[in-house]
């Protein structure tokens, strides 16, 4: 899947023309915790966050430094802060390096810049023009859209087809257990018999069961063998 199958099209956004007070207005209005900044064409100059809006003059809240902060502090970095403070326009307070995506990026892509640039959200940009948004709510949205669901009508494997395909896939998995293992399935629920190391390979044949497309249900018999039995010979 794409960021542009995923994506929020209705999109809630802030124009760079704006004022601190429009920006505060439109995300308790909308409910959001962030907006992407545009200019009149739609093209991404920046986002706008409460946390760039919070630590304002108006409310007393500026920010507050210790001692030592203020006496290593800068001119510039002074000026900045009184920027960030006192600025009237969202162009001033807003983050300008905002972290975009293309409507082509993969699902794996867009959790990749997710967890590196640690945000919750990354607008989609086609040539530059925001044209949605991906939280992370969409992306476990397309989780939920792979949950496995009933087999059509008459197109359900059988058990044997079943027991195969289960047998396939814990074959050669390198967890697998050096004790025998047998599965059995009957209507559909595979019924994993032997003998395993410890709970994490016993965690990883039910996973390995449940991810056969068909399996309705695993029930694990395994037991867990001490690693200091050996198989004999």
């Amino acid at each position: 899947m794409r960021a542009s199958e995923i994506m929020t099209t209705n999109i809630v956004s802030v124009n760079v023309k704006d004022t601190v007070f429009d920006a505060a207005e439109m995300l308790l209005g909308a409910r959001v915790s962030a907006a992407p900044v545009v200019d009149e064409e739609g093209h991404v100059l920046g986002i706008v966050s409460e946390a760039d809006l919070i630590h304002r003059a108006e409310i007393g809240a500026g920010a507050r430094k210790s001692w030592l902060a203020r006496l290593l502090e800068t001119n510039a970095g002074a000026a900045r802060e009184f920027v960030a403070t006192h600025a009237r326009n969202v162009a001033d307070v807003m983050t300008r390096n905002v972290v975009t995506a293309s409507a082509d990026a993969t699902l794996g892509e867009l959790v990749a810049l997710i967890e590196k640039h640690k945000v919750k959200r990354i607008p989609v940009v086609r040539d530059g023009v925001l044209v949605g948004i991906v939280s992370r709510a969409n992306l476990l949205e397309a989780l939920l859209s792979h949950e496995p669901g009933g087999a059509a009508a008459g197109a359900a494997p059988d058990d044997k087809m079943l027991r195969e395909a289960v047998s396939k896939a814990l074959d050669g998995q390198p967890w697998a257990s050096r004790w025998p293992t047998t599965v059995v399935v009957s209507d559909g629920v595979v019924h994993l018999w032997g003998f395993v190391e410890g709970g994490a390979v016993r965690q990883a044949y039910r996973v390995a069961a449940e991810n056969v497309p068909g399996v309705r249900r695993v029930k694990i018999h395994l037991r867990t063998m001490p690693g200091s039995v050996g198989m004999g010979t």
